[in-house]
């Protein structure tokens, strides 16, 4: 995959950076450009400095919100260079600080400092794989029409639909929310729950990363599966309010609370989980 990431980079007219050996960046992943000329370069001079930002600004895009001591462990960096790079990061827009949430007691302390990518960030990187999976999916409704790509993204979803299964069916619908809140974040989706604050109640689940938000963009059908997923694991009807696909800073989807649901035998049959 490397010349194919190399020819990429040179069509783009982009200086890619590569990181042979590292554990922490899969060999077969999009290329990580170089935090963009002017910015992280002009502080040190040095391309490793420039090439290392990259690969923590990889780690978070893909994994999600994490903390300097998370990435440090990632990458086999000390804490005091992974803040280093951090703090420049941070100065030039590419990342953003947010607390930590926890639905379990920190104790006492200040809570964890949370790195996010921001919308800057997610510009620097190369699409080049996006763009691939977007042309896949433009072929397959052209010769099979738009109803395969629909039958694509619910086989797509279906997998990850039976982990998440497994861990909420023992859970009783007022838990199912953060349970897979939790289970969607260990996946890179950095999922948080919280109370809706529509005068309906509810709660709301929100996805601060989307690994295929440009791909959604062009075809909604990758999120309208995952939607109805999260209506058969959580066993209530749902509705998606945002995405970062169509330009918002987070998907947000709405769960409607369980006790103003009546019986419904329809849900059953669509492969909701009971309670």
């Amino acid at each position: 995959m490397g010349h194919v990431d190399d020819a990429m980079g040179t069509a783009a007219g982009a200086r890619l950076s590569h990181v042979p050996g590292n554990p922490a960046v899969p060999a077969n992943t999009a290329p990580v450009k170089d935090i963009p000329a002017g910015a992280a370069q002009s502080r040190t001079g040095l391309g490793s400095d420039s090439r290392t930002r990259g690969r923590i600004a990889r780690l978070i895009l893909e994994n999600g919100p994490a903390t300097a001591a998370g990435l440090s462990a990632r990458l086999g960096l000390t804490p005091a260079a992974v803040r280093r790079h951090l703090d420049n990061l941070l100065a030039d827009g590419m990342v953003e600080v947010r607390t930590a949430r926890s639905y379990q007691s920190r104790g006492r302390g200040r809570p964890a400092r949370l790195f996010a990518i921001t919308d800057a960030g997610r510009s620097a990187f190369e699409h080049a794989y996006d763009d691939l999976a977007t042309s896949a999916l433009r072929f397959l409704a052209e010769r099979a029409g738009p109803g395969a790509v629909a039958e694509f993204a619910r086989q797509q979803i279906s997998e990850l639909e039976r982990r998440y299964q497994q861990t909420l069916e023992s859970a009783p619908l007022s838990e199912r929310v953060r349970i897979l809140a939790e289970a969607l974040s260990a996946d890179g989706y950095a999922a948080s729950a919280s109370g809706s604050p529509g005068a309906g109640g509810g709660e709301q689940l929100c996805q601060h990363h989307c690994p295929v938000a440009h791909v959604a963009a062009k075809y909604p059908q990758l999120c309208e599966a995952e939607t109805e997923a999260f209506g058969r694991l959580l066993g209530t009807p749902v509705q998606r309010l945002a995405t970062i696909a169509h330009g918002d800073g987070v998907c947000t989807t709405h769960v409607t609370a369980p006790s103003l649901v009546h019986h419904n035998p329809a849900t059953s049959e669509a492969g909701g989980i009971s309670a």
